[in-house]
């Protein structure tokens, strides 16, 4: 049986290089994609910025059909519409937003020509279904891709493929530990004060979002959706 290929980015770390391992534990042929180099056993991995789209076209060409793309990389910015200058916007929506404007650009023929495909698109509960505070560039650029995702899903369904959008709370990843390093001295006290946010009373983890990645990366009759996963931060 043919495997299907599924490329990641942000593959390097936290939730790109969990939901890359994760679906290579489900049989993918899996490209794990993200600036620099790393490594993860099991994938084929590549640098490639996804601010480049010449560089994403040359990856893509590489693989052939992509038949499940994971649109994970981005970042995070501090601050508020007052503090947030041009570039910063333009930064937050080049890496956030635009580049899975640009991946889904890359592997939508081939998923076209192949009779379908999935597309997970990595957005944030601090969207356009929460205001989370000291974070205008970051929600605004996430509300962005779950706009983005509706919109794949409302036009190519119709020609099998399918695109949903996860939108986590707050997870204990790579990214979220240097934040709370950053936030103060006592880094333990701050991480407790933010899982104790949500109901569950905790951080989520990677894996815990690799696994809703991988199931809406196999969910046939599912798109155009945004599943939370925030430990009940919005119910």
């Amino acid at each position: 049986m043919t495997k299907i290929t599924a490329l990641v980015t942000g593959a390097a770390q936290g939730i790109g290089r969990a939901s890359a391992e994760r679906l290579l534990v489900q049989g993918y042929d899996v490209w794990a994609t993200d600036r620099g180099r790393f490594e993860l056993p099991g994938a084929t991995v590549r640098a490639m910025d996804v601010t480049d789209a010449a560089a994403i076209a040359r990856v893509v060409s590489e693989i052939g059909a992509v038949g499940v793309l994971v649109n994970c990389a981005g970042i995070v910015q501090a601050g508020t519409v007052l503090d947030a200058a041009d570039d910063d916007i333009d930064l937050g929506f080049d890496v956030n937003f635009r580049s899975m404007v640009r991946t889904t650009r890359a592997v939508l023929p081939g998923m076209l020509a192949a009779g379908g495909g999935a597309i997970v698109n990595i957005a944030s509960v601090g969207s356009s279904l929460k205001a989370v505070p000291d974070r205008f560039v970051y929600s605004a650029s996430k509300g962005a891709v779950i706009g983005l995702t509706k919109s794949v899903s409302a036009d190519f369904a119709p020609k099998g493929v399918r695109c949903n959008a996860v939108c986590p709370g707050p997870i204990d990843s790579p990214s979220m530990r240097e934040r709370i390093v950053a936030s103060g001295p006592d880094a333990e006290a701050a991480r407790r004060e933010i899982g104790a946010r949500t109901p569950l009373g905790r951080l989520g983890t990677v894996e815990e979002v690799a696994d809703l990645v991988a199931y809406l990366a196999g969910a046939r009759f599912t798109t155009g959706q945004t599943f939370v996963i925030d430990g009940g931060m919005t119910a």
